[in-house]
């Protein structure tokens, strides 16, 4: 058995609008906090004997490194490439520790768009349907859905790739939903709309014409009808997002908008890629959103 204890980093301004009112461990992806997420990874490996591991939120290890450190006899501190310690694994009353590298694929997680990255890894995993709410005989299917209790999938719905709906959520009529999508508890996804690789959480409603495109919605939030984000360049390049007055390459070349919590957008918002919308902020109609917004 392995004891994990999650080493908190605080509330990085490098991570809002994410880390607004909520320290970075807390943040939810697909359903479970970041905490949450790096105890399982832990907890539920076949581990023979008895360790500790001290593990930092911000980094997510990849599967090949939780294997490696799992397999391991020997006690372990895993360091980033500027030589931070990431993971401390302790095995063995020797006191020594054996150091090395994270993996490529590994991730630590600095911005919020790495919590979209982590996203899309954890919906791809899901292998078979899991639908416990209603599906109408007239919504297709073309991939994998897991849909809660009291979701109710209406006409018209296409959902295509891999999708986790939570519970209580109304999805339709005639929407459309792309792979890799979360979407939370008490959702309601309405007509014509379309979201595609993103992370929608809980209580958010997109009633309407709308388009998400490799976005974050957080809670509370009610999307205008007709809002639309861009999450292409005309250039193709990687996308930039700016980070403490710093213009930063995402390393996306697809990218939509972060939504706080508790946002209200108005009708016909036009979202430029890599924007930022703060908590508590209201949009009026027809805006478009050309810088990151924070409520006043």
């Amino acid at each position: 058995m392995i004891k994990v204890t999650v080493i908190k980093v605080g509330s990085p301004v490098s991570m809002e609008p994410l880390c607004c009112g909520r320290e970075l461990h807390e943040i939810c992806i697909v359903g479970t906090s970041i905490a949450g997420h790096l105890e399982n990874l832990f907890q539920k490996t076949e581990y023979s004997g008895r360790a500790e591991l001290g593990i930092r939120a911000d980094f997510m290890p990849s599967p090949a490194l939780v294997k490696k450190i799992t397999g391991s006899f020997e006690n372990l501190s895993v360091l980033a490439a500027d030589g931070s310690e990431l993971i401390k694994f302790t095995c063995s009353g020797s006191g020594a520790y054996k150091k090395i590298e994270a993996d490529s694929e590994s991730m630590i997680l600095r911005f919020p768009w790495d919590v979209l990255a982590v996203n899309e890894k954890l919906v791809a995993e899901i292998s078979q349907d899991k639908i416990d709410g209603e599906l109408s005989e007239r919504a297709d299917i073309a991939g994998t859905l897991h849909a809660g209790k009291n979701t109710v999938i209406l006409p018209g719905v296409y959902i295509e790739g891999k999708v986790i709906i939570g519970e209580n959520c109304k999805i339709g009529p005639n929407c459309y939903i792309r792979g890799n999508t979360y979407i939370g508890n008490n959702c309601h996804i309405g007509q014509a709309v379309e979201i595609k690789n993103s992370l929608v959480m809980d209580n958010v409603s997109i009633g309407h014409l709308s388009y998400f495109g490799d976005s974050i919605i957080c809670r509370n939030t009610n999307i205008g009808a007709g809002a639309v984000t861009a999450n292409l360049r005309h250039d193709g390049k990687n996308h930039r997002s700016m980070v403490n007055g710093q213009l930063l390459d995402t390393g996306r070349r697809k990218f939509g908008a972060i939504i706080g919590e508790n946002v209200h957008t108005g009708i016909h918002n036009s979202i430029y890629p890599g924007r930022k919308i703060w908590p508590g902020t209201c949009t009026e109609p027809g805006a478009i959103i050309k810088y990151d917004l924070k409520a006043s």
